[in-house]
């Protein structure tokens, strides 16, 4: 992202985009980084909730880090709440930041962007110093993570410094996933967003640059059984109400094909840009998540294993563990 604008009209929008994002509480980190403060990490802070990912997997919500290493994304899906115009890509065309550069300017942003709350009577003032220190990295603020050549890097670092990475993909980069394979650099916790059923309403819903977008996603779940072994591996359904909820046994193909440890089901929320392209009727209740949920477990091994209300999404897993909720010191 740029600093200041040039001549071109291709510079002076993504200056004008940067600026938006901004006001949004986004803190830009390098050329083109970036991290914000999750609404749950500043509940978490004032001891007022906590976000379902903690509830589900252990992740501490005031030391968790929202952040992105690309702001490019080779999607424009319909329900995403960011300006989908502004970021469109296929390849990365700015000069590399490095992964050092990249985590150590998100803690040093992550400071910058909490130190507002110190000043709020309701802050817990011993969770919001040790929110200074991420322990936990989401690599999903913004973007398509996988279309950042480094990212394996990004990954080791994040795990040297002994914090945990959840990676949140549209899948359509198998060949990255293949590559953290290889390098071993797998994240904590692997995501990968399914929004469709089937590759009609793929099309329609994700608007994917790429022609061949849903054999790309295909062949990145038909690895998920043997990243398995090797991560903890999550599918995220996102369903919009009278667009995506229906055909619950294509929905459980796919949880059969991939095999994943967890499956999210979680409902469209209707904010920010989706609004100019979805209805807040598309935005599903919670019982109808649970309801749909339940139809799709009809249809393969799965069943409801945790809710959480607040943020309209539900867990199905084959079987509960103990490790699913993960320790930390």
């Amino acid at each position: 992202m740029l600093l200041k604008p040039k001549k071109n009209k291709e510079d002076l929008k993504e200056y004008l985009v940067r600026k938006s994002l901004e006001k949004q509480q986004y803190g830009f980190v390098g050329e083109h980084s970036a991290c914000k403060i999750c609404t749950y990490t500043k509940r978490s802070v004032k001891d007022e909730d906590v976000c379902y990912k903690q509830k589900f997997y252990g992740i501490r919500s005031h030391l968790c880090c929202q952040m992105t290493p690309i702001m490019i994304c080779n999607n424009q899906c319909i329900f995403c709440w960011r300006d989908t115009s502004a970021h469109t890509a296929i390849k990365v065309k700015h000069k590399l930041d490095e992964p050092k550069e990249i985590i150590n300017g998100c803690i040093k942003m992550q400071k910058k962007l909490l130190s507002g709350l110190g000043g709020f009577e309701k802050t817990n003032k011993d969770k919001w110093r040790e929110a200074y220190t991420p322990k936990h990295y989401a690599i999903s603020l913004t973007g398509e993570p996988t279309l950042y050549p480094k990212l394996g890097e990004l990954i080791k670092e994040i795990h040297s410094l002994g914090s945990t990475s959840f990676l949140v993909t549209n899948g359509l980069q198998p060949q990255a996933l293949k590559k953290l394979e290889k390098d071993s650099a797998l994240p904590t916790q692997l995501y990968v967003s399914v929004d469709a059923p089937n590759e009609e309403l793929f099309k329609k819903i994700d608007k994917p640059l790429l022609k061949d977008g849903w054999q790309r996603l295909m062949k990145t779940l038909q690895m998920f059984p043997e990243l398995r072994k090797k991560t903890r591996t999550t599918l995220r359904f996102t369903i919009i109400k009278g667009i995506n909820d229906c055909f619950p046994e294509q929905w459980a193909e796919i949880i059969n094909i991939s095999e994943p440890l967890f499956v999210e089901v979680k409902a469209y929320m209707f904010v920010g840009s989706s609004r100019q392209r979805l209805l807040i009727e598309n935005m599903p209740r919670h019982p109808e998540i649970i309801e749909f949920s339940k139809r799709i477990c009809e249809h393969c091994g799965y069943k409801i294993i945790d809710e959480k209300k607040e943020s309209r999404v539900v867990l199905l897993m084959k079987e509960d563990f103990k490790g699913r909720i993960m320790k930390f010191d």
